[in-house]
């Protein structure tokens, strides 16, 4: 049988907690009368057991118990990562710096 739990993707805005992050996760919908595409975020809490979510990494969180007051989601994986984007960005400019 499947897991019913929900799933989110978001982005790491707080990592100042011991073992908690911030994850803020955009959605947009539809405007029920007008049509008009609303965006609109909701931050949540999450559990990071190993402190090893940076800000601006992109994580899928799932719900869970409840561990604390606000936190209900723990972190399941990492879709991406602050320091792989970094290296990235990095080996793009020495590419271009070795073309000019």
């Amino acid at each position: 049988m499947p897991n019913k739990r929900r799933r989110l993707q978001g982005r790491v805005t707080s990592n100042k907690m011991d073992k908690t992050v911030v994850v803020t996760v955009d959605k947009a919908k539809p405007h029920p009368l007008y049509g008009k595409v609303v965006r609109y975020t909701k931050k949540y809490m999450a559990h990071d057991e190993n402190n090893e979510a940076q800000i601006g990494d992109v994580v899928r969180i799932v719900e869970s118990r409840p561990i604390s007051k606000q936190k209900r989601w723990v972190i399941e994986s990492f879709v991406e990562r602050v320091s792989d984007v970094e290296a990235a960005l990095a080996s793009d400019a020495e590419a271009r710096q070795e073309e000019s």
